[in-house]
């Protein structure tokens, strides 16, 4: 089996593949101060919860936009799963060609993510990956990152709002009633989620502006609260970041 992880900012996804198929997959929040051994404990519990023990992950591969817990998996892997645990970074081969200023500026995330979703469609895409922050990625026709677009996810935006307007509350992402809010709380969830998906949709017209044709796929933990309001998504994937560690995983044996 190959262990498939996914450590964001805010959640870490991860997954178990036997073969081409996932079997298994959990999310959990991200402690940025987690040690290997705690990483191990959490890991051994998860893959207990569906009958897999230490013993049956034959490889793994990680992909990590927090720097201080890159060593921690790796270290995990080589105390408690016995092998060395492949990182998503400089000198791993991707199969993609890079046109980027600095390569080493991309986030892992963000390349995993364009592999996937060339591999997906097979030809032009962008890949938007609704996490902490919002990312647009660009993949050309022959299958080279092109770069991409960012700005601050959902939940930071939340976050600052109601830190900022002391008379706003909190709230979560629940569809509101109505686009016209009859109260502040749905109010505010229109405007985060109508205008998140306004603010995609406007990224990727302009795109299509610039680039010509292509596929839009979408991911990340807070796709599904938003996709549902765009229009300009062709795929959703909740499963799209997974997929492409298998991927980068295969092209390095």
């Amino acid at each position: 089996m190959l262990l498939v992880v996914d450590v964001g900012n805010t959640q870490t996804h991860l997954g178990v593949y036997q073969g081409l198929t996932l079997v298994h997959d959990w999310r959990f929040a991200t402690v940025r101060e987690s040690t290997a051994d705690e990483l191990g404990a959490a890991l051994t519990n998860l893959l207990a919860l569906r009958g897999v023990g230490f013993a049956d992950i034959d490889a793994s591969i990680v992909s990590a936009t927090v720097p201080s817990l890159r060593p921690q998996w790796t270290a995990m892997a080589q105390r408690y799963l016995g092998h060395e645990m492949l990182l998503v970074g400089p000198g791993l081969k991707t199969g993609m060609p890079i046109r980027y200023d600095n390569p080493r500026e991309i986030g892992p995330d963000r390349l995993v993510n364009a592999v996937a979703g060339y591999e997906r469609v097979g030809g032009a895409c962008v890949i938007v990956d609704f996490g902490t922050a919002v990312t647009h990625d660009v993949v050309s026709a022959g299958g080279e990152y092109l770069g991409g677009v960012i700005f601050p996810g959902l939940e930071i935006s939340m976050e600052a709002l109601a830190a900022r307007a002391a008379a706003l509350p909190a709230i979560d992402l629940t569809p509101p009633r109505a686009l016209v809010g009859k109260s502040t709380v749905d109010a505010i969830r229109a405007g985060v989620l109508y205008g998140y998906a306004g603010m995609c949709d406007g990224i990727i017209d302009r795109l299509h502006d610039e680039l010509g044709d292509f596929k839009t796929l979408a991911t990340g933990g807070l796709a599904g609260a938003v996709v549902p309001h765009c229009r300009t998504i062709d795929i959703a994937d909740d499963l799209l970041t997974l997929t492409g560690l298998r991927l980068i995983w295969e092209r390095n044996q």
